[in-house]
């Protein structure tokens, strides 16, 4: 996996969780034991992530797949792309059309690393989907 798709993912990772912090319950000093253990969890799981930790793509799949569960009003403040990247589970929460942009742009980023070409994961992301 390059730095850069990872650097990116990580950092759409730790928007995310500053977007919950300030979400309710998580706001709230006075939140369950089970809504600080999932807070905690995607906490934990940055940092398992900048540590490049073996588990990192298993604890972030079942981290999403809660927040679908446990808190889908919850789910638009995390980045769809997070899901593609986790992939296995977290892939039953994307539509069609949505598996698809994002394989295009997998198959982009994967050409252009056979090649030995450099690639701009971020640019390109935006280029399919039309934010530049």
């Amino acid at each position: 996996m390059s730095l850069d798709y990872r650097s990116f993912h990580l950092n759409l990772l730790s928007h995310a969780y500053n977007n919950l912090l300030r979400s309710h319950p998580f706001d709230d000093d006075a939140m369950s034991a089970e809504d600080a253990d999932f807070l905690q969890g995607l906490h934990d799981l940055i940092e398992a992530g900048q540590s490049e930790q073996a588990d990192f793509i298993d604890r972030g799949q079942a981290l999403l797949a809660t927040l679908v569960r446990r808190y889908p009003e919850h789910v638009p403040l995390v980045p769809r792309d997070l899901f593609w990247f986790f992939g296995g589970e977290c892939l039953h929460f994307m539509p069609d059309e949505e598996i698809a942009l994002f394989q295009l742009l997998d198959e982009q980023r994967f050409d252009a690393e056979r090649a030995g070409e450099p690639f701009n994961y971020e640019e390109a992301r935006a280029n399919i989907k039309g934010l530049h």
